[in-house]
């Protein structure tokens, strides 16, 4: 316990379950009355007061019993008769914790909620309920909110398909508050509440961008140059998807007249198989039911199947479609096949053997995968080599996307083969690449001239986004021009999820909210706290 004025210890009480402290506040010692503030030292009476503080040295829990009066009040206009004192940096009116004790339990249900900050006070010896850390925790005033210059706005999933709108001053990157729901008056209610917003940072979103200009008319609004990044490679995917069936022109020629795989050149051999056998006798079945004209559903019914396993038979022209397995990827065993076939024509068919000689050669992997490499040799078929596979409409948008200098050598030779087929991914190419040059100079001239190209581009992804930016063109060149963006708000946004997990997805909007605004204050606290302090 620590030394206070008027504060007498009389009693120290050490057991093996906790120490208790046994002190009392001197007579004649002036108190303020708790309601008009006068001082007095006329005693009415006195009381024990049980008091719990933090723990002797993390694992003993320390009690003080203090005796404190009860004085009268001298001052005959207040409404209170008699008053209990108060002793500054030991009790506070209705609290049975010491002020240390009660700062404690706050910072702890700040950070870790209410389970998880009940099960580290336990481990320092201070037993409370995950209820009554909350209750402490939802007591915690929130600070004092200011009007920031530059607002920025963005939403995030609470649970399911409901939403909630988070707002946070872009100049501090501390976060005001947040709400469930994503609408455009709740949204202009807040700046209507607290005027002197200038720039509001959001995403293209309609609503948010109607909420603005209703509750802040005056504040310039910026559109985040992330989200319109964003929303251009989704569209870029979307083409490329529209496509797929040029996406294989990226293949070198001689990837494309590679030899067929063992499945097709093992003839007879392969329709052998258990599986071949089991496949070609649902492909026929398939086909004659769907023949007929009956729906996928019936048919999947009728043969107990899954709706996309028929799907799959249906479409297929030969039952070997069906059997084709994709191209493998990739292994550390490839640089040594060649080694293997050689091998094997010597005579050497042990696999065990073929292991420990590519071991001394520097190969690193499992036996397994070499005994598994060899087996199609023992039936009389050709090594699985790995073959190029076609990019996915993915990795296609990906490598529009990329910047020049950022593509490997790998992109740098596939993509001119497949922008030289497909005229539709080169013109899709050429406004990616016209749009990344305004980002990087920050110039907004030709904006304007770049979204009647995506207009007339004559591809529908690209044709549908360029009505929606023509509609906020003034947002998308404020964020093409100025330094505001989104980038705090979208670490807020994981922050909130952060919280929201240690809560396993349970909490309540205003505990949401006290948490996410109590934490980063406390952050910034010890933060700078730490910056201060001497090294």
């Amino acid at each position: 316990m620590p030394q206070l004025a008027g504060v007498l210890v009389v009693s120290v009480d050490v057991s093996d379950a906790a120490v208790v402290v046994g002190a009392r506040m001197r007579s004649g010692v002036p108190a303020g009355c708790t309601g008009c503030g006068q001082l007095s030292e006329w005693c009415h009476s006195r009381y024990v007061r049980r008091l719990a503080d933090v723990t002797l040295a993390g694992r003993r829990p320390v009690g003080i019993d203090l005796s404190v009066r009860r004085l009268y009040c001298k001052n005959a206009t207040c409404p209170k008769v008699t008053f209990a004192e108060q002793i500054a940096g030991l009790t506070v009116r209705y609290q049975r914790r010491t002020p240390q004790l009660q700062r404690l339990v706050e910072d702890v249900g700040v950070v870790l909620a209410g389970r998880g900050g009940a099960r580290i006070l336990r481990t320092l010896s201070i037993r409370l309920s995950r209820c009554t850390v909350l209750v402490q925790l939802m007591r915690v005033p929130l600070p004092p909110l200011e009007t920031p210059r530059v607002l920025g706005v963005d939403d995030f999933a609470l649970y399911g398909d409901t939403y909630g709108t988070l707002l946070v001053d872009a100049t501090t990157r501390l976060p005001l508050t947040l709400w469930e729901g994503r609408d455009a008056e709740q949204l202009s209610r807040w700046p209507r509440e607290h005027p002197g917003v200038e720039v509001a940072c959001r995403d293209g979103s309609l609503t948010y961008r109607q909420g603005i200009a209703g509750g802040a008319p005056g504040a310039v609004q910026v559109s985040d140059r992330f989200h319109l990044w964003q929303g251009l490679s989704r569209r870029v995917q979307d083409i490329a998807s529209a496509h797929c069936g040029c996406l294989p022109a990226a293949l070198s020629a001689a990837s494309e007249s590679d030899p067929a795989p063992a499945e097709e050149t093992a003839g007879n051999t392969a329709e052998d198989t258990r599986a071949a056998r089991h496949a070609r006798r649902l492909f026929e079945a398939v086909q004659a039911l769907t023949s007929t004209g009956r729906s996928r559903s019936s048919v999947a019914r009728e043969l107990g199947l899954d709706r996309r396993t028929v799907g799959k038979y249906a479409r297929a022209r030969t039952w070997q479609e069906v059997m084709r397995r994709p191209p493998r990827k990739p292994s550390a065993l490839d640089p040594y096949l060649d080694y293997l076939q050689q091998r094997w024509d010597e005579g050497q068919h042990s696999a065990k053997i073929l292991h420990e000689e590519l071991q001394t050669k520097g190969y690193p992997g499992h036996y397994q995968r070499v005994k598994t490499a060899i087996a199609p040799l023992r039936r009389g078929l050709p090594l699985d080599e790995p073959r190029e596979r076609p990019p996915s409409p993915r990795e296609a948008a990906r490598w529009i996307t990329t910047h020049p200098h950022r593509r490997n050598l790998h992109v740098n030779d596939r993509l001119p083969r497949l922008l030289g087929h497909c005229p539709e991914l080169r013109v899709t190419h050429d406004l990616v690449r016209r749009f990344a040059a305004m980002l990087d100079n920050r110039d907004a001239k030709p904006l304007s001239g770049w979204l009647n190209d995506l207009a007339n581009s004559g591809l529908a992804p690209l044709v549908g986004l360029a009505g929606a930016l023509r509609e906020d063109r003034h947002a998308i060149a404020q964020g093409i021009t100025t330094p505001y963006n989104s980038g705090v708000n979208e670490r807020r946004i994981t922050d909130v999820k952060l919280q929201k997990r240690l809560m396993a997805g349970r909490a309540s909007v205003p505990l949401l909210r006290h948490r996410v605004v109590l934490i980063a204050h406390l952050r910034r606290r010890y933060a700078d706290r730490l910056a201060m302090s001497p090294r």
